[in-house]
């Protein structure tokens, strides 16, 4: 890779750190046109495709993460994120099972937070009683100040089991936590609307609406909008 290629990968992540996606989705692009393979600019490339979404984009991230794991010198973690992107574009294809095998061999191989957040999620998903408690606990062991986990472990009282009761301490802790989490708000939301609160549950709904969405969000823009429909009913 040369020096020019070098330049233009930091200007495109430049720009996806200043939250101008789309246009670092254009500049990762035309690298990837270009036939310049680098872990450095792919993997984000590959996480802005899976949250823009449309025709398309699931097939080319798989496409794109199969040539960047045959680069050399890959590291653990850029392992652990190939395998974490890879799985999330299976999941998003409709191939929950795969999905989760494919998070599984991760797990035994390079077990790391970010994976027990996915597949710990993925478990709820299946619906899987057994797991989706012996795992996310697991994943609670492995660290009990995690956001994502201690939601998750909320979603599989609240959406596996149906007991709202036991879930919404965990949706607490992780909101006290990180207060922009937003499927907890979007639960939380839900707590509000259930009580009455129509204000508050707006107020945390319109705070959801201004995040970032990622692949594994429950609360993707379809669920926020009949929740908020339902507010103002």
């Amino acid at each position: 890779m040369g020096l020019m290629d070098q330049l233009k990968i930091r200007k495109a992540m430049a720009l996806q750190q200043k939250g101008l996606k789309d246009e670092a989705m254009q500049e990762y692009e035309k690298l990837y046109q270009a036939g310049v393979i680098q872990p450095t600019y792919l993997l984000p490339y590959t996480v802005l495709l899976l949250k823009k979404g449309g025709e398309g984009s699931e097939e080319k991230v798989k496409e794109i993460l199969k040539k960047v794991e045959k680069f050399p010198g890959l590291s653990p973690q850029q392992k652990t994120q190939v395998h974490l992107n890879y799985a999330c574009a299976q999941y998003k294809l409709g191939h929950l099972a795969e999905a989760i095998h494919l998070l599984e061999a991760s797990m035994q191989k390079h077990p790391v937070g970010t994976t027990y957040q996915a597949l710990g999620y993925l478990y709820i998903e299946a619906g899987d009683v057994e797991k989706g408690l012996s795992f996310n606990q697991e994943a609670l062991e492995y660290d009990d100040e995690d956001p994502i986990v201690i939601d998750n472990m909320g979603q599989y009282y609240y959406r596996v089991l149906g007991d709202k009761e036991k879930a919404l301490p965990y949706f607490e802790k992780a909101h006290k936590i990180n207060p922009d989490q937003l499927d907890t708000l979007y639960f939380l939301a839900r707590y509000d609307l259930e009580a009455g609160r129509k204000q508050e549950a707006l107020e945390k709904l319109e705070q959801v609406k201004k995040g970032s969405v990622s692949p594994l969000n429950y609360a993707n823009p379809t669920r926020v909008e009949e929740l908020i429909r339902q507010c103002k009913s």
